[in-house]
């Protein structure tokens, strides 16, 4: 049992719980099924770029553009769509992964080739992807009515009872767990992140691997832009904007650590689900939205704490359970 409590994803889950239980005390329906599985489809955006985010952190890297190439992919596929209605919707995603991947590749390819700190290159490509956006559309909007009803219906559509846009997030999930668990991949992400120096002389490619993970991050933040662009059923400049830091959020919060190294799949979606229930529930009991952001800043501010305490006391071992597993 003691062992069992020492996992960072059993007590984000229990602070979750604790959490509904508490806004169920003001809005009892808080907690009806219906409502809980809509916060689900509502943050299933955010845990899909956590996700993404999170091989970044893992190689001691950051990627400060995956909003910036939400909103540039999200735009080339609103145009896309708005200009050939009768594109499958598919094949509109699969532009967007494409779209998506090559936004990343040139991240990865300055920060492997050009060995510049990945919060230089994002920094810029943060810009650059934005204002890429406002040349490719002229700083026009793509609204709902340019837009087929099948762009806008496919992530609504409902599957055994779940709207597509979470059983898309059900998927990214599975598919990140087998990645960071049953994969050489996975392993040496978190070989690099906890010890550079040391996976070079076990053989892995350390340059090559962080090419890798800004490449699936990437292709996350492509995904992410149709999604966006289609529930929101808008595109422009501005979509997204600032919305990286959320993103980075929802991985400390889920106890991802910026030194890279540690964290897993459960905690990043955890995480990004802990800010969604917050999202959704501090307007619903009438909080203000200076305590929203005051608040959401809080939990940020202690979980950075609870993470730092808890590398003090464990050590990176998250190479031994990987092991394990």
């Amino acid at each position: 049992m003691k062992a069992f409590l020492k996992y960072r994803e059993i007590w984000l889950a229990a602070a979750i719980v604790v959490l509904i239980g508490l806004i169920s005390t003001r809005f009892p329906a808080f907690a009806d099924p219906g409502n809980l599985r809509q916060v689900f489809n509502d943050t299933s955006i955010l845990m899909i770029l956590a996700l993404g985010q999170m091989v970044v952190i893992l190689t001691r890297s950051i990627d400060l553009s995956m909003a910036s190439n939400l909103c540039f992919t999200g735009m080339v596929v609103a145009m896309l769509n708005a200009a050939h209605p009768a594109i499958p919707i598919p094949l509109l995603i699969v532009v967007a992964l494409v779209v998506g991947l090559v936004l990343g590749a040139i991240n990865g390819l300055l920060v492997w080739r050009l060995n510049i700190p990945s919060i230089v290159v994002t920094l810029g490509t943060l810009t650059i992807y934005r204002g890429a956006t406002f040349v490719i559309s002229g700083g026009a909007w793509v609204n709902a009515d340019k837009m087929s009803p099948d762009f806008i219906g496919f992530q609504r559509a409902a599957f055994l009872g779940i709207p597509v846009l979470s059983w898309i997030a059900i998927l990214v999930i599975a598919l990140f767990f087998i990645l960071m668990t049953r994969t050489a991949l996975g392993r040496s992400i978190y070989a690099i992140g906890v010890n550079p120096t040391a996976s070079v002389y076990a053989g892995i490619d350390v340059g090559r691997t962080k090419f890798i993970v800004f490449c699936i991050s990437g292709m996350i933040g492509g995904l992410a832009g149709y999604l966006w662009i289609s529930r929101y059923v808008i595109a422009s400049v501005e979509v997204a904007n600032g919305y990286e830091l959320n993103i980075i959020a929802a991985c400390v919060i889920g106890g991802i650590s910026i030194a890279g190294g540690i964290g897993s799949v459960g905690g990043a979606v955890l995480g990004a689900l802990f800010l969604g229930i917050i999202s959704n529930a501090l307007p619903v009991i009438n909080i203000s939205p200076f305590w929203q952001m005051a608040i959401s800043g809080s939990a940020i501010i202690l979980a950075v704490v609870l993470n730092a305490r808890g590398e003090r006391q464990q050590g990176r071992i998250i190479l031994k359970k990987v092991e394990a597993a």
